[in-house]
């Protein structure tokens, strides 16, 4: 069974699908009520670490395939998971919420535009012809939006029933969420450990600049301790399913789907690791 066909696609969605459920008309108003706050987090995410990741790409000694793969983690939201991870850490929940949501439902225009961009400037115009940005945001459009917005029309019309079903819904999509990273470890394992020395250093260093970035940054437009920790996270934590759903569908190579792999599995050791430093913070 093809991974990008059937299992990761639905997985996907379904995380998607959780997301909506626990999503109001507050997590969006949040924009006008905390816009210091959120437009912190905002830029951090979708200029930041695209552009920072773009540096080390470059700087670093990769093949173009791989760099496209380190570009579609990098141009991926954050994943549903740093919501719970910001509460460990005592970090600004709701802008958490707010965040995600709404840079997950903008990623079906960034996330296409940063990587055919990049296609074209790491020389890959033969990978660029095959792929339509168009197509490549009406497919994510499909299996990103309209899971979410389902979500939270059925949070609308039966608030009870999906208030009681999204703490299961979260756990069932961890539970995708490494059964789609098992899938793509085992679908590959005869490279994984090349691949992983190649592109597990660059994975690593993103991850940490980006949240020790992220969190200087938004101390220095004087943004609170809770929300301080909160962008850290957000920059730390990516959607690793969809950038392998990404991967997977557009690409069907291993070295464009490998970064975004190997930095899941990066993302939550550091992301522990910056909890414990930062969870007494005031």
């Amino acid at each position: 069974m093809e991974i990008a066909t059937n299992i990761l696609a639905i997985a996907l969605a379904f995380i998607m699908f959780a997301l909506g459920l626990g999503l109001t008309g507050n997590d969006f108003l949040r924009v006008k009520n905390q816009p210091k706050d959120f437009f912190v987090g905002f830029i951090s995410q979708i200029i930041l670490l695209p552009v920072t990741a773009f540096v080390l790409v470059i700087i670093w000694p990769i093949s173009p395939e791989l760099a496209i793969g380190v570009m579609i983690i990098a141009a991926a939201p954050g994943g549903v998971t740093s919501n719970i991870l910001t509460s460990l850490a005592r970090g600004d929940v709701a802008l958490s919420i707010s965040l995600t949501a709404i840079i997950s439902l903008l990623s079906v225009i960034t996330v296409p535009i940063i990587i055919v961009k990049s296609l074209g400037f790491f020389g890959l115009e033969n990978v660029a012809q095959n792929i339509s940005l168009t197509s490549m945001a009406i497919t994510m459009f499909v299996i990103v939006t309209v899971p979410v917005i389902v979500g939270m029309i059925f949070r609308k019309f039966a608030a009870n029933a999906a208030i009681k079903f999204e703490p299961i819904a979260k756990n069932i999509s961890i539970v995708l969420f490494i059964i789609v990273l098992l899938g793509v470890i085992l679908k590959h394992k005869d490279n994984i450990v090349p691949y992983f020395i190649d592109a597990g250093p660059i994975t690593l260093v993103l991850n940490v600049i980006m949240m020790v970035v992220a969190f200087y940054v938004a101390k220095l437009f004087g943004t609170g301790t809770a929300q301080k920790k909160c962008i850290a996270i957000e920059c730390g934590l990516q959607n690793g399913t969809l950038a392998i759903f990404v991967g997977e569908t557009f690409f069907n190579a291993e070295a464009f789907i490998i970064p975004a792999a190997i930095y899941s599995l990066i993302m939550y050791v550091t992301s522990l690791i910056f909890i414990f430093i930062v969870r007494n913070l005031n």
